[in-house]
C-alpha cells in the first residue's frame, strides 16, 4: 500500500507538522505552500514543498511534479492559478503536466473532487481553516487495485468522515 500525506497553509507551525509526519508514517508528504518556513527547516525534511504567497523566507519551487507508483501528482499552492475563483486555470495546467492528482491550497478550504479522470485535493489548513472549524490535512492511500482512499483528518488525527471517500483514477 502507498500512503501520501498532503498538508497546506500551516503558516509558521512546526510541532504540528512533525506530529502529523510521525503519526502517519507516510511514503511521502506534500506541503502545498504557505509553510512560512525555510527550506532547511527540520519539519520540512523529506517533504515535497512548493512556494505559497506567504513564503517569504524559503526558496521553494512554484510547482512540483512527482510520479509515484504510476500516479502523476502535480503540487502547487494555487495563488498563481486563481483557485479562489475556480479550478479552470489549474485544470488546464494539470492537463499540460498530464497529472492524475492535483494538490493545492491557498483557499484554506478542505475538499476533494474528481473532474473527469483528474482528482483535485485541497487539504485545507492545519492553522487557519475556512468554512469548517476543523484544522485538516489529507491522506491518500492506494494499492495496485486502482482504488484510492481519500481521507481527511483533523490536526489531532481524527477522521473527518463527510470529506472522505473512495475513488479510482
Amino acid at each position: 500500500m502507498t500512503k501520501i500525506v498532503i498538508l497546506s497553509d500551516s503558516h509558521g507551525l512546526t510541532n504540528d507538522i512533525q506530529k502529523i509526519k510521525d503519526r502517519e508514517k507516510a511514503d511521502l508528504v506534500f506541503h502545498c505552500g504557505d509553510s512560512e518556513l525555510r527550506e532547511d527547516a527540520k519539519e520540512l525534511e523529506n517533504v515535497i514543498t512548493v512556494a505559497g504567497n506567504c513564503d517569504f523566507y524559503g526558496n521553494f519551487p512554484i510547482d512540483q511534479k512527482k510520479v509515484i507508483n504510476g500516479i502523476t501528482f502535480f503540487v502547487v499552492h494555487g495563488h498563481l492559478h486563481n483557485v479562489k475563483m475556480n479550478l479552470m486555470n489549474l485544470a488546464y495546467r494539470a492537463e499540460e503536466e498530464n497529472a492524475d492528482v492535483i494538490c493545492f491550497g491557498h483557499s484554506h478550504i478542505a475538499g476533494a473532487e474528481k473532474v473527469g479522470t483528474k482528482l483535485f485535493i485541497n487539504p485545507g489548513s492545519i492553522r487557519l481553516p475556512r468554512l469548517r472549524t476543523e484544522k485538516t490535512y489529507a491522506v491518500l492511500t492506494w494499492e495496485s487495485s486502482g482504488k484510492i482512499e481519500v481521507d481527511f483528518f483533523t490536526i489531532e488525527g481524527q477522521k473527518v468522515e463527510e470529506l472522505s471517500f473512495t475513488t479510482s483514477l
